[in-house]
């Protein structure tokens, strides 16, 4: 029997492992509370399911264009226009099988086997992990409090040097998982002017927008028609199982686009372009799960240090902790294991988002109910005392 791929070596998504142990745990009996992956507590919006509910009942569902529905590209174009007052093409809007699909299609279509895309370190493991099993060399940048926990272009210089190797993409996410960092506008288009400037790619991650609690919340449409967008109906929205995202493409590049998915994915699920059109224009209901969201915020802010956690760095935006836990271990990968198996709470290694320094940090989601946040704090508290 051949053995597998070099490519399927590439290290495991912990938080997805610690979620699948959760879901068994909590199958067996054991009461868990997990604070380990972003998915919100809040369902899909009303509005949505409805929407759905009447594609089912009318009981015919079936390929759509590759890069999804004109209604529903038209509709997220509205979207920009309304929330950004950025004037966009549908035509340059793809919809994606969750934003997952839209970073393959990105990497596939901007990137050759051996070039080099640069992502900030902590980051989303994810990109490191999809950019490796594509044959791409990942440089990890170092996103600290000196650099405003985001990546600039002079830490992408320093970099590249000592790589010994020329940047061929560049990947920020803002709001960032899992620090929560906000990127600002002016430094969105430093970077924005560094890529065009030296014919690098750039790739703005999202998918967390309608989620910043502080700072300047931007897309990158607003300092360049060059970048490559990728967002998500899954945290805001609160469709995480529905798999549907979207991108907004350069012009020039639509097409190419469209011909890798056209073959990768045939096109999105219909069910869920639907029901994501729907959650477009439900702001009202999904900004008071947000004011949720921002309850939790506040509970850790005060819990965590309380407990002697420190917050490792800004919690701006997206729903994450991302906490120093370095005075109870060494060994977060052991530290959540162990905080799973005798206390049922479930929250992610820091490890998953930094292989360099993630062995004393951890980063917890609040994106769970208010009670489940204030219960997962009192067992960690009772458990270190």
């Amino acid at each position: 029997m051949k053995s597998l791929s070099a490519r399927s070596a590439v290290e495991p998504f912990h938080a997805m492992d610690v979620l699948a142990e959760a879901t068994r745990r909590r199958e067996a009996g054991y009461p868990v509370i997990s604070m380990a992956v972003g998915q919100p507590s809040h369902p899909a919006p009303a509005a949505a399911l409805d929407a759905a509910h009447k594609a089912l009942h009318h009981g015919r569902l079936g390929y759509t264009d590759a890069l999804g529905t004109l209604s529903l590209r038209t509709a997220i174009a509205r979207h920009y226009r309304i929330r950004y007052g950025i004037d966009v093409d549908p035509k340059r809007v793809a919809v994606t099988t969750g934003s997952s699909a839209g970073f393959n299609l990105a990497f596939l279509a901007l990137f050759d086997p051996g070039d080099c895309v640069a992502i900030a370190r902590p980051g989303y493991p994810a990109y490191r992990n999809i950019l490796a099993a594509l044959g791409l060399t990942v440089i990890e940048v170092e996103a600290n409090a000196d650099t405003g926990f985001t990546l600039t272009p002079e830490s992408l210089q320093a970099a590249a040097a000592r790589a010994g190797q020329a940047i061929n993409g560049v990947l920020l996410a803002s709001p960032a998982n899992p620090t929560g960092t906000v990127t600002g506008k002016t430094q969105l288009k430093a970077l924005a002017d560094y890529c065009h400037d030296r014919g690098i790619a750039f790739i703005s991650d999202e998918i967390y927008h309608g989620l910043t609690f502080a700072g300047e919340e931007t897309t990158a449409l607003g300092v360049t028609d060059e970048a490559v967008i990728i967002n998500s109906f899954s945290k805001y929205y609160c469709m995480t199982g529905w798999r549907i995202g979207w991108m907004v493409l350069p012009e020039d590049q639509v097409r190419g686009f469209e011909r890798i998915a056209q073959s990768l994915y045939i096109s999105p699920p219909e069910l869920s372009q639907i029901a994501a059109e729907a959650a477009l224009g439900a702001s009202e209901e999904l900004d008071v799960y947000k004011a949720s969201y921002a309850t939790n915020r506040d509970l850790l802010l005060k819990r965590l240090p309380e407990i002697g956690f420190s917050i490792a760095s800004p919690m701006d935006g997206a729903f994450y902790a991302y906490a120093d836990v370095s005075r109870f271990t060494n060994d977060s990968m052991d530290f959540a294991r162990r905080m799973l198996s005798e206390i049922s709470v479930a929250a992610t290694p820091g490890l998953d988002f930094d292989p360099v320094e993630g062995h004393g940090t951890m980063r917890f989601s609040y994106a769970g109910a208010e009670g489940d946040m204030i219960e997962a704090m009192d067992r960690i508290a009772r458990w270190l005392s």
